[in-house]
């Protein structure tokens, strides 16, 4: 894993406005539009023609081929089109990344997009009966937030977690999230604001869930030597890693904690950098309590001690360890780790605006689910 260390480099970020589709929903505008708008806009940002682009990894999306030929993407060396789960925005970036260092492609762009909220979806609530977990959804589990819900009951009946323990996340997210023009949520939340929100699914609350929204994301992958001749400041990718926790079940007794460890161990041994190199983690944050889970697997803390690790401004844009500083999930919107990446890039660069952090040089990315990923990102 070493020799893909610094040999590739995302050279161009794209977003949408999230706020803004989050006030003004337009059902007429598809996944593709959406996707097209922050391609378009990732080309801008690095400088490149779209003839440049002959790798194209496609999440979320109903046809790639579609997607594709929207883009004006004729002859791509590779293409793949990944499920709609958050899990793949990782795996999108390390198929870029193995596609680059292997020769396959030299530009790749990982693409997103996503009318969920003008669509009506939920995530949870339907009774899918061609599910492999049907047996579950007389219990209720009929969404991710219910099992995170009870992966972290259990957590707090381990470790004497107390109620209010995934307060600063909220707050923290609200925060930073007031500070980002393109964030859905753009005002400050109180500690008694967070403790009097109804609960979706006990013991999480309302602002523990992350915002359906329309929105689409693209970011383009290069080689380390192309990226020294394009428009920004190349963000090199110093390592990635992933591993697997397969089940029928969203819900892992060890909180995903084997799964971390592993691909942990991988990735700070071949970027040569670890925990106490990281400026800023950006932690996929569906639901809070998987921040908590991410700081313990990826060894920022010993297990059961994250509730207290996030305590006391810590994780806030001036302390230890400052987490998802344009909002995360519960406040710029559901992206689906797509805009983690974005957030990632924009620090590196000195680009966050208000919310920059006056020093950040190294960027983890991690996200705890059946599929694992987490990336070590500098400038």
């Amino acid at each position: 894993m070493t020799s893909i260390r610094d040999r590739t480099a995302i050279v161009g970020v794209g977003t949408t406005a999230f706020g803004a589709l989050y006030r003004n929903l337009d059902p007429e505008r598809t996944p593709y539009e959406l996707a097209a708008e922050a391609f378009r806009n990732a080309l801008e940002d690095a400088g490149l023609a779209k003839e440049e682009v002959d790798g194209l990894v496609c999440s979320r999306m109903p046809s790639y081929v579609r997607m594709a030929d929207v883009l004006g993407i004729r002859h791509p060396r590779i293409i793949n089109n990944y499920e709609p789960s958050g899990r793949f925005s990782g795996v999108a970036l390390q198929t870029a990344v193995s596609a680059i260092t292997s020769g396959l492609a030299n530009v790749v762009a990982c693409v997103y997009g996503n009318n969920g909220r003008s669509a009506g979806a939920k995530y949870g609530g339907a009774i899918d009966p061609t599910s492999t977990v049907i047996y579950d959804t007389m219990y209720g589990m009929t969404s991710p937030g219910a099992y995170v819900a009870m992966m972290y009951r259990r957590y707090q009946h381990l470790y004497g977690v107390p109620d209010d323990a995934l307060a600063p996340l909220a707050i923290n997210n609200r925060k930073n999230g007031a500070l980002n023009p393109n964030a859905v949520m753009q005002t400050p939340i109180t500690y008694e604001e967070y403790m009097a929100a109804r609960y979706i699914a006990e013991p999480l609350r309302l602002f523990d869930y992350c915002l359906i929204n329309d929105g689409g994301v693209v970011f383009i992958i290069t080689s380390a030597e192309r990226a020294k001749d394009l428009k920004k400041p190349p963000v090199y990718i110093a390592g990635t890693a992933g591993a697997g926790d397969m089940t029928n079940f969203y819900t892992s007794k060890d909180f995903f904690y084997e799964a971390s460890k592993d691909a942990a161990d991988r990735l700070y041994s071949s970027a040569g950098l670890g925990p106490k190199d990281v400026d800023c983690a950006l932690i996929y944050d569906n639901f809070t309590p998987t921040i908590l889970f991410s700081l313990e697997g990826f060894g920022y803390c010993s297990r059961g001690e994250a509730w207290q690790f996030v305590k006391d401004g810590r994780i806030e844009r001036d302390g230890e360890l400052p987490i998802n500083t344009h909002g995360g999930h519960t406040a710029e919107s559901y992206m689906q780790g797509w805009g983690h990446h974005v957030e990632a890039v924009r620090q590196l660069r000195g680009e966050a605006g208000p919310r920059q952090l006056p020093k950040c040089n190294v960027v983890q990315y991690i996200c705890l689910s059946p599929i694992v990923t987490s990336h070590i990102l500098h400038n």
